[in-house]
């Protein structure tokens, strides 16, 4: 079976692809970036009140929750189809390719071709363009809540050990470790500190923001269809088969044994597979240095991050792993990075409106090449 893609997924309108040889710089240097280059909480706020304006009105925006500094955390809506994709970007503040291309999205979203108009009658989307408000201004992967403020908010906790996930140095939680598939989770001390392969506790104002949207949503539609983290890797990966670095990596697979969890009878991992391979056809075309995708290493079993819960409890989940973090790309090469979460976001709403995700043959995620790391010399 060849991964192809499929007819009329979106691609990018590129010219030939030049591939960067291994031997070239990978984007690992730090401290020529400035951060000023991507878009501040104020700025977002700006970008967010044009869309739903100029959508007029098709694009909902509201806010959906605060940060511990008080940070708005807002969600975008768009679209009035039975099946519903929430997208979630920036959980990790210094991982913000995914802001800029979700912007992007529901900017499409809410114009006035017939393309979009389609769309929205077969999907409803929403979107939280940056969940970590306080780590995205201060440009870190954690957010910034002490443990002590736990404590303050969950007084059973007095005692307890810190979670694991907290780290004293910065002062913040990597939020992407603080879910669980049981909603209705209150924290226990007993629960702690846990570990990578442990549920998570909802510790976190950004963790019960996307709770919270989630549940709702799972409250109006019975489920939530699919479920999207944007995130960034490492710039220096490559893959099988691959004589230049991979720009993107995707993954369908956050849970080993959904029965070690508990009793979660909508687990579909077939239909995780899906997505991904929705994702992948529609990065192919026009033989691009953004068709380099990979699949995120398959040998994890994470329950307490946002796509393995809600990967119990019965999403389809697809995880974006953008080439390179803030300190590694000039303003052209993001945009190149920023178009890539795009076109692979269109795959999906494509795929669900024109009713072929549904005919994809899971196995086929299997032959998308896996990410490794550089050959040694």
């Amino acid at each position: 079976m060849a991964l192809v893609g499929v007819a009329g997924s979106t691609v990018l309108a590129t010219g030939p692809a030049v591939a960067q040889p291994l031997q070239a710089h990978c984007g690992t240097e730090t401290g020529n970036k400035p951060v000023s280059g991507f878009i501040s909480h104020d700025e977002l706020r700006d970008r967010l009140q044009q869309i739903e304006h100029t959508s007029g009105g098709r694009v909902a925006v509201d806010i959906a929750g605060r940060s511990n500094q008080g940070r708005e955390i807002w969600t975008a809506r768009v679209g009035e189809g039975d099946t519903v994709v929430l997208i979630q970007s920036q959980i990790h503040g210094n991982e913000m390719n995914g802001t800029v291309a979700l912007l992007e999205l529901l900017k499409r979203l809410g114009d006035n071709s017939a393309r979009s108009a389609q769309i929205r009658q077969n999907v409803t989307v929403v979107a939280v363009p940056r969940l970590n408000a306080d780590g995205g201004e201060l440009d870190q992967r954690q957010n910034a809540r002490t443990w002590d403020q736990v404590v303050a908010d969950f007084p059973q906790l007095a005692g307890a050990q810190p979670a694991w996930n907290y780290s004293s140095r910065v002062g913040g939680f990597d939020v992407n470790r603080d879910f669980n598939p049981n909603l209705d989770y209150v924290p226990q001390p007993a629960d702690l500190p846990g570990d990578s392969g442990s549920v998570g506790w909802y510790l976190t104002p950004e963790a019960q923001t996307t709770r919270d949207v989630y549940r709702a949503l799972e409250q109006e539609f019975g489920t939530v269809d699919v479920f999207v983290d944007l995130h960034n890797q490492a710039p220096c990966y490559t893959g099988e088969g691959m004589d230049d670095y991979t720009t993107l990596s995707i993954s369908g697979r956050f849970i080993a044994d959904p029965a070690a969890h508990g009793n979660w009878p909508r687990f579909d991992y077939d239909a995780s597979r899906r997505v991904n391979v929705a994702v992948y056809d529609a990065l192919q075309g026009g033989n691009s240095p953004q068709s380099k995708v990979t699949l995120y290493p398959q040998d994890t079993d994470l329950p307490g991050t946002a796509l393995g819960s809600f990967a119990l409890r019965g999403s389809a989940t697809i995880l974006f792993e953008t080439r390179g973090q803030t300190q590694s790309w000039s303003q052209k090469q993001n945009g190149l990075l920023n178009k890539q979460i795009e076109v692979g976001l269109f795959g999906i709403v494509d795929a669900i409106t024109d009713g072929t995700l549904d005919d994809i043959n899971p196995a086929r995620y299997e032959l998308i090449p896996e990410r490794t790391n550089l050959p040694n010399d």
